[in-house]
């Protein structure tokens, strides 16, 4: 595929995920909004890598195409490290006040 292709797709689920970010209140639903930002993300950065060994600049610098992606993997992990602290505050949130509302954090400043 063209890497206008994979531009497209990548902006397509971006915008998704912010429109997700700012208009639903089910905090679930938020934070796969910022996950699919995230791998929006990763999409572009792994076709950016793949582009860039595959048009022969990689020759110069071999490490360049892996290095990407292995900072593609790093990110994963972070992400996976946030969903699950992010689940974790959804259940006690849910425990204690029987809501997952986003607005109901609110309280949670005084």
């Amino acid at each position: 595929m063209d890497i206008k292709a994979y531009i497209a797709l990548s902006l397509t689920l971006f915008i998704i995920g912010i429109i997700g970010v700012l208009t639903r209140r089910n905090a679930i639903i938020v934070f796969m909004c910022v996950e699919l930002m995230l791998n929006a993300v990763n999409l572009l950065m792994v076709a950016f890598s793949n582009m860039h060994q595959a048009s022969g600049a990689a020759k110069a610098l071999p490490t360049f195409a892996s290095d990407a992606q292995i900072f593609v993997f790093f990110i994963m992990i972070v992400a996976a490290a946030e969903v699950s602290v992010g689940l974790a505050i959804i259940v006690m949130l849910y425990r204690n006040t029987h809501n997952i509302d986003v607005s109901f954090l609110n309280r949670l400043k005084n």
